[in-house]
């Protein structure tokens, strides 16, 4: 077997520490695995997308570190007309159903302008 690039190693190296410093975290241990395993058939060739992908881990490395998490969620994508069949929507957009009435933001997520002009 081939000995593993700096690359993989550091790779490694971050989902090891991800493991640990989310140990007390509840969902941590399974998120940070499910993220690898997500993106392990990534191609060797594809180093700018692994370098962004190693970045966003240390990020969050430093999050998990920081004491302030207290667990670890994930973003899900929710089901919305655009995901229905005929449905007018953009694929691979979430859709985003937090603008509820009264809100500084119409249906296009533009800012409202007042009628002063503010």
């Amino acid at each position: 077997m081939s000995r593993h690039s700096r690359l993989q190693r550091q790779v490694l190296s971050l989902f090891r520490e991800l493991l640990r410093a989310g140990r007390g975290t509840p969902g941590a241990e399974a998120r940070v695995r499910a993220e690898f395993r997500k993106h392990a058939c990534l191609p060797r060739s594809d180093v700018l997308r692994i370098e962004y992908l190693y970045r966003r881990g240390l990020r969050q490395l430093e999050l998990l570190r920081a004491g302030h998490a207290k667990a670890m969620g994930a973003f899900v994508r929710l089901r919305g007309p655009a995901d229905e069949p005929g449905g007018a929507g953009v694929p691979g957009i979430l859709a985003d159903n937090s603008h509820g009435p009264g809100s500084p933001h119409d249906r296009t997520g533009a800012a409202e302008t007042r009628s002063d002009g503010r």
